[in-house]
């Protein structure tokens, strides 16, 4: 597939002060350029990929400001702005008295053949929901999807910012033949979704920026009409959805169910655990990293269940290279709750730093590690919290400075476990199996019974610590003991 950019900049150009696009072409790297910053009574600034560049050093004035509003026309009541037939996006930050002090001035570009990348999960026929970080190409790839799917199928932009098909009632030439839904609102984005589908018999509906729970509850209902659905959600990876109560209906929603005392106790959990509540709005998952990589959840469902377990499934990497090839790697996944380096027993796990990232990050927190088939079946999965940078005095746990401690959860709550460690920021690891651990974590009424794997650890030399409660306050104690924390409760916030 062909890959080009346009972006016509020379309009947004035309709406900017002359001195302004002076020092655009004087700085150059217009294809680098992502914004221009106008904020009252600072210097002018444009933001390129890889960082900023003052533009003047004079003070941006109101009639700066003013010059721009007048050349762009009406905002909408989101403070949102654009230029007719472009993509381009001007942005208002107002006063309390409601003037406009504030212009940011997002370049738009149509990029062509960003798709191929992921062409076949779009043409598959699936709803496909995309996540990533602001700037990364969501809405770029939303666009290319409604032009190539336009082409066989009745495809229909729910456009609520006029960031897909550009301002203006006639949309922009890169969403091809795709027909486009404006919002008048942003609060009525799930009344237009709905419509959408009443009224205008679509076989594809995308939508950009899905943020409320209006909007995935309309979702839910386009899904289950047979309309396949394509969009974007806030969030970054999956992980952000299942812990984001308004956006986690999208994955099926998470709840809590009550096991029974024997099925409980042979899962070696509390009675309480999470489950997906229903079956996925959308059934793939893309998590964009960047503009040339991203990771696929090919099941959402089998996703969501495996990672409430503690065992992430393993998933899709493709990336494009410098010459333009598509490479896809199966990997398995390693998070900052489920990280994996080689240790004596020939199970991988990745080091994580104490600012929640891994040793060799990319920046998002996410590490990806290829496996062959055999390691990701037979070896138990482990789950790590974040290491602190300080040294341990000895407790009664033998452990050496700075090492991580392994742990056996035996009727405690695995999930509980590791927020309390990753609140006191402590190095922890909950293992799969009893023999792996220095010490067994287990509730009073569990140890009074005496159950084998209790007496198999006692036999062991293992330390038994009996918590009265699976409670976080009690986990967080212990741990405050172990690591020489002092108060195991402190005031820093979960991470």
């Amino acid at each position: 597939m062909e890959y080009r950019i346009t972006d016509d900049l020379e309009k947004l150009k035309a709406a900017l002060p002359a001195y302004l696009v002076d020092a655009l072409e004087k700085i150059g790297r217009s294809d680098d350029l992502v914004e221009v910053i106008l904020d009252l009574g600072r210097v002018p600034t444009a933001r390129y990929n890889d960082g900023e560049s003052i533009l003047d050093q004079n003070e941006v004035t109101p009639d700066n400001i003013r010059y721009v509003v007048d050349q762009i026309g009406m905002f909408d009541t989101d403070n949102r702005a654009g230029i007719e037939r472009t993509l381009h996006r001007i942005s208002a930050i107002r006063n309390r008295r409601g003037e406009i002090v504030g212009l940011t001035c997002r370049i738009g570009r149509a990029v062509y053949g960003t798709i191929d990348i992921i062409q076949d999960l779009i043409e598959s026929g699936r709803n496909v929901l995309i996540l990533g970080a602001p700037g990364v190409g969501k809405t770029t790839m939303l666009r290319e999807s409604a032009r190539v799917l336009a082409e066989l199928k009745r495809v229909i932009i729910v456009d609520t910012s006029n960031e897909i098909g550009g301002d203006g009632d006639v949309p922009h030439p890169a969403v091809g033949r795709s027909r486009r839904m404006q919002v008048a609102q942003p609060m009525l984005q799930h009344e237009v979704m709905i419509e959408a589908v009443e009224n205008h018999n679509p076989q594809v509906i995308i939508i950009d920026e899905i943020g409320r729970e209006l909007e995935a509850q309309a979702a839910r209902t386009i899904a289950e009409r047979g309309v396949q659905l394509i969009g974007t959600a806030h969030g970054q990876t999956l992980d952000n959805l299942m812990l984001n109560p308004t956006l986690s209906d999208l994955i099926g929603g998470i709840e809590s169910v009550t096991l029974s005392d024997e099925e409980a106790r042979r899962r070696g959990t509390q009675k309480v655990v999470l489950e997906r509540r229903s079956p996925p709005t959308f059934d793939v998952l893309v998590e964009l990293q960047d503009r040339h990589r991203l990771v696929v959840h090919e099941d959402i469902a089998e996703a969501v269940d495996a990672r409430l377990r503690g065992r992430p499934l393993p998933v899709e990497v493709r990336y494009r290279t410098a010459d333009g090839e598509i490479v896809v790697e199966k990997v398995n996944p390693s998070t900052d709750m489920t990280e994996r380096n080689v240790d004596r027993n020939g199970t991988r796990r990745v080091s994580v730093n104490s600012n929640g990232s891994n040793g060799n990050g990319n920046g998002n927190g996410r590490h990806y590690e290829a496996r062959d088939q055999r390691d990701a079946t037979s070896r138990p999965a482990r789950t790590v919290a974040p290491i602190r940078d300080y040294d341990i005095t000895p407790t009664p746990v033998t452990r050496k400075p700075n090492q991580p401690l392994h742990v056996y959860a035996y009727g405690v709550s695995r999930d509980r476990l590791l927020l309390a460690a990753r609140r006191l920021r402590v190095p922890v690891i909950v293992e799969e199996n009893f023999s792996d651990a220095q010490v067994v974590v287990t509730l009073k009424n569990y140890y009074r019974r005496r159950p084998k794997l209790i007496s198999d650890a006692e036999k062991r030399g293992l330390t038994i610590e009996v918590l009265r409660a699976n409670t976080a306050t009690q986990m967080e104690d212990f741990l405050g003991r172990v690591f020489s924390i002092g108060n195991g409760n402190t005031d820093e916030s979960y991470e």
